[in-house]
């Protein structure tokens, strides 16, 4: 397991490596606010121990990543959507897996869309259909208790009590949940990991918002042209993007494979589903 800091195109992210070098690269790709401390090391050493080069990082504004003043972010959701690409030129690395989850999901679905020769496969969690879609039904809503969250808020903490920030995060995390029950003791390990290592937590869960509101792509991207390998994993119980939205990106990707994960919300998936998302993942990216 290796850390380090990586300035591509004068931006400062944090990334961190691990299993053989000399192994397909899975390049794992964040939500939105995100760092990669979601993406457990526990997880990632799984995934390494079936043969792969597994690699993680910050998103900008989260964790140990190039973090702008809060409310200013200095990028765009284009650079969001690039900075895969950079940190494996970074790596010199021609090509890789990829996963992502919920926007991570969508990023990687517009680099499938617009640099597919730099993906081996994708792999796509707890996200949902960009672009147009052939299948013109409407997809459902989020669920209400989540409409309500986005709708009223919880209050911020100070930011300068750990305390109350640790609790506040990991509050944030109950409503996104399936009905299997709240891991809450794994849910206060990652945090406490986000609280420690973040640059500005203020920045992280406020510029990703800015950043996606203010994007304004007219190109029309067309799932049905994706020629990348695709595999869809979706939670039977999320209440952002619920299940229609992963059955629609597996029918709308050619040949794409669907796995359904059951109980689980809108999350990276938590430890009770290792097992089952690493062997689909290292099915999906052994050698064609």
């Amino acid at each position: 397991m290796t850390e380090q800091l990586m300035t591509v195109d004068g931006a400062e992210l944090c990334l961190e490596t691990f299993g053989d070098r000399a192994a397909p690269a899975i390049l794992l790709i964040g939500g939105a606010a995100a760092s990669m401390d979601w993406w457990d090391a526990e997880f990632c050493e799984l995934l390494a121990a079936r043969g792969r080069f597994v690699i993680r990082y910050d998103h900008r504004d989260t964790g140990r990543s190039v973090a702008s003043p809060v409310g200013a972010p200095t990028y765009s959701a284009a650079d969001l959507t690039r900075d895969p690409i950079r940190i494996l030129d970074g790596l010199g690395l021609d090509r890789a897996h990829v996963v992502g989850v919920s926007m991570g999901g969508g990023i990687a679905q517009e680099l499938a869309l617009r640099d597919p020769g730099r993906l081996l496969t994708m792999t796509l969690i707890a996200t949902s259909p960009i672009g147009t879609r052939g299948d013109p039904t409407p997809l459902p809503p989020m669920d209400p208790r989540i409409a309500a969250v986005f709708g009223n808020p919880a209050p911020e903490p100070a930011w300068d009590d750990r305390a109350a920030v640790l609790e506040y995060l990991v509050d944030a995390e109950r409503d996104y949940e399936g009905p299997r029950g709240f891991d809450e003791a794994w849910v206060r390990r990652v945090v406490r990991r986000i609280v420690d290592r973040s640059r500005d937590l203020r920045a992280s869960l406020t510029n990703h918002d800015l950043v996606i509101a203010a994007e304004q792509d007219g190109d029309e991207l067309r799932l049905a042209d994706v020629t990348v390998p695709a595999l869809v994993l979706h939670g039977t119980d999320d209440p952002l993007f619920p299940l229609p939205h992963g059955t629609a990106l597996a029918a709308e990707i050619p040949g794409a494979a669907f796995v359904a994960l059951e109980g689980m919300g809108h999350q990276v998936p938590p430890p009770r589903l290792w097992e089952v998302v690493v062997s689909a993942i290292t099915r999906h990216t052994a050698p064609r």
